[in-house]
């Protein structure tokens, strides 16, 4: 092997804080060959990020202190001037990063973006930079990309900005890319077209990338070799085909162990608990089946019926209705105490809008609710506020829905006061009770929010949904922003918890894997509308909607093996639910596959139709 394109040795990050210095990378070393694709992994806070961010000199200049050698074919750039690294970024080496909707200026065009680029780097003419970046906004596969060269970021779905920020950061045909957590906050369907799309344009480029994730799933699907960290050191690294098969570090056999795969429950009737692997001695607990027992009352505990949600979309100076965003269209489901229904869909399918308008947190259009043969929807307020003691929703991010003012204890104390549950003393007890059966310390009451891990933090949200004794958790993405081993202890959590107290949950999410992994049944939703519905093993043995099929390929597999092999990934985009103000929706139907297996099928007007929530 020739010189490395990039080569770090004994990198070392430190930042300035109040008590000194502290050193947040350690003698971090790695080399990126011509064309390969590195993969650095851990979870957050493990520096992998600050590797990146160091070698494209990117580290506040006043607070940061970097040791160590960054080389770019050969040239050390930890010593260059701050003029010479500017002439470097972008045009040797590009940067994607997480979160598009923040890397995008939102009072700039798309085209004005990326010609910018072009102008600034490769002292292209306006016309020419138009030309060029109208030809990149179509080399990442943006449909209509001539109609779109003048849209706005905001006009633009997750999985289309992160294409703009490929574009940008292909502009200068940089030699290195380097991708941090580019797939991360995207759907699963989302996902696997960005990656295609890397490992197309690095064969057709002939670039080297450096992929930051902390998913060993997407790790396999496009890394040569993996660098694995942990607590700001290197742990272990090799070739992706040798960490998989055989890793030698306890860390990197928790982070494999946390993957969850496809196809893993065909043994098993009931929901599954991650198997966990102690990171110091690399032993795991075998998975067992959660001991729960599924209520197979005459009653449903909720019962949802012809579930319509839409949202005006209102112009003109009388604020005339011109569209309607169908949110949720004629949606019915039921689900029984213990059980678990998940609500699985892309960005924008209505299954988030369905769990706030079973809570009434968005209010419905029509249709009925039913929560222990109690009608939701005619509840006054007061009396919604009595009903909501027997339903709580755990939303995805936990730090944005505490109180940052509130220690964790009175946030989770807050319901018990507000429903009049207990004295001032009781909810002391009963909090520190709450926070040692989420797997928490009773003395960390008195913390406030920042003080907590993401995963803490979501254990007290799960804390305080359970302070008024619900039967109903509805889980909006609940694990979805948590790294894979944090995700696994907080699914674990919540499946004791179920078997324990035999809540129902209504687990609303993307990723199919861990669907499989919890629920008992699956309804998979579209524009708004439940496609196919039905009993886990029904819906991952049998898929029959063309949809449900879709999101099921598009899981990243955990198999270095399949890394070579070319998936067809279709690229449209999900479809917009926003519908003209006189549009009205067909009358659906379904075909009953096998017992509560449901899948809809073409609209059949004026005529009657079996909605899957009905009793089959």
């Amino acid at each position: 092997m020739g010189q490395p394109i990039l080569s770090v040795e004994k990198l070392s990050v430190s930042f300035r804080t109040d008590a000194g210095w502290r050193t947040v990378v350690r003698d971090v070393s790695f080399d990126v060959a011509a064309r390969d694709t590195v993969a650095l992994v851990g979870e957050s806070g493990s520096g992998k990020s600050v590797t990146a961010l160091s070698v494209m000199g990117l580290t506040p200049a006043g607070s940061s202190r970097v040791e160590g050698s960054v080389k770019l074919n050969g040239t050390e750039l930890l010593t260059l001037p701050e003029r010479a690294l500017r002439g470097i970024r972008g045009n040797e080496v590009a940067m994607i990063f997480q979160e598009p909707m923040t890397s995008l200026n939102p009072v700039h065009t798309i085209g004005a973006q990326v010609s910018e680029a072009l102008t600034s780097h490769r002292k292209l003419s306006g016309s020419e930079a138009h030309a060029e970046a109208l030809r990149l906004l179509e080399r990442v596969r943006i449909p209509a990309a001539r109609s779109r060269f003048h849209e706005y970021p905001h006009q633009f779905s997750g999985g289309m900005r992160q294409r703009v920020m490929i574009a940008m950061a292909l502009a200068c045909r940089p030699k290195l890319l380097i991708a941090d957590e580019p797939t991360t906050a995207l759907d699963v369907t989302i996902q696997a077209q960005i990656l295609e799309l890397i490992k197309e344009l690095q064969d057709e480029e002939g670039m080297s990338v450096l992929f930051i994730t902390h998913d060993m799933g997407v790790v396999a699907e496009i890394a040569d070799r993996t660098v694995v960290m942990y607590d700001g050191q290197v742990v272990e690294k090799g070739t992706t085909e040798a960490i998989f098969r055989n890793a030698d570090h306890p860390y990197t056999r928790s982070l494999l162990a946390a993957v969850p795969r496809l196809g893993s429950m065909t043994a098993f009737s009931k929901p599954l608990r991650f198997p966990v692997v102690d990171r110091a001695t690399g032993l795991s607990d075998q998975p067992s089946e959660t001991p729960n027992t599924v209520s197979r009352n005459k009653q449903p505990l909720l019962e949802v019926s012809g579930l319509t949600t839409r949202f005006e979309i209102r112009s003109g100076v009388l604020g005339k209705v011109r569209a309607r965003v169908h949110a949720v269209e004629n949606v019915s489901f039921h689900l029984q105490t213990g059980e678990t229904l998940a609500l699985v869909g892309e960005s924008g399918c209505g299954k988030s809008t369905t769990g706030r308008s079973v809570l009434r947190l968005t209010q419905p259009l029509s249709g009925s609710i039913r929560l222990q043969g109690k009608e939701i929807l005619e509840l006054r307020p007061s009396e919604l506020r009595e009903q909501r003691r027997h339903m709580q929703m755990v939303f995805q991010d936990p730090f944005a829905s505490l109180n940052p003012r509130m220690t964790v204890g009175a946030s989770i104390a807050q319901p018990l006061a507000i429903n009049g549950l207990a004295s001032r003393s009781e909810a002391g007890e009963r909090v520190r009770h709450l926070l040692k059966q989420v797997g928490l310390e009773p003395e960390m009451a008195g913390r406030f929010p920042h003080e907590f891990s993401g995963g803490q933090r979501q254990r007290v949200c799960i804390a305080r949904a359970l302070a008024v004794a619900p039967s109903l958790i509805v889980a909006d993405e609940a694990v979805s922003a948590l790294d894979v081993s944090v995700k696994a202890q907080v699914i674990n959590l919540m499946l004791e918890l179920q078997a324990q107290m035999g809540l129902a949950y209504l687990f609303i999410s993307h990723d199919m894997a861990v669907v499989e992994r919890v629920s008992h049944r699956v309804a998979v939703m579209y524009l708004g509308e439940i496609v196919e519905i039905g009993p886990r093993a029904a819906i991952f043995g049998n898929p029959q909607h063309p949809y449900t099929r879709r999101l099921l390929e598009a899981v990243p597999v955990p198999d270095p093996a399949r890394r070579l092999i070319k998936r067809i990934v279709a690229n449209d985009e999900i479809r917009s639910p926003i519908r003209a103000a006189d549009y009205v929706p067909p009358v659906r139907s379904y075909r009953q596959v096998s017992p509560d297996h449901l899948v809809m099928i073409e609209a059949w007007p004026d005529r009657a139709q079996t909605r899957p929530g009905d009793h089959v």
